[in-house]
């Protein structure tokens, strides 16, 4: 999960993300909406496959990027039981 949460810390990664709810794009395609190097972009990718945010398919000589709802899901359903957990503490209190 940490991995997780460090991936989705940096903007360019959201950014990488979101633009990936639209459907499976490639990595010259995402990069294109980047004022940023290519070694930059990989490491961003990099980030985003150690984290299982995305997934990756070769296609040729590129690379396709999905996104891993499912971590996504399971990210957010454990900051939703967090946020429950704190606000039970809260009630107790």
């Amino acid at each position: 999960m940490n991995k997780v949460f460090e991936a989705l810390a940096h903007p360019a990664r959201r950014k990488i993300l979101a633009l990936l709810k639209g459907g499976s794009m490639g990595a010259g395609e995402l990069a294109d909406h980047f004022d940023l190097s290519k070694p930059t972009m990989s490491v961003h990718f990099n980030k985003l496959k150690d984290a299982e945010l995305v997934t990756t398919q070769r296609d040729g000589t590129n690379i396709i990027y999905s996104l891993n709802m499912s971590v996504l899901e399971q990210a957010l359903s454990g900051v939703l039981d967090l946020k429950d957990h704190l606000n039970e503490g809260k009630k107790s209190s």
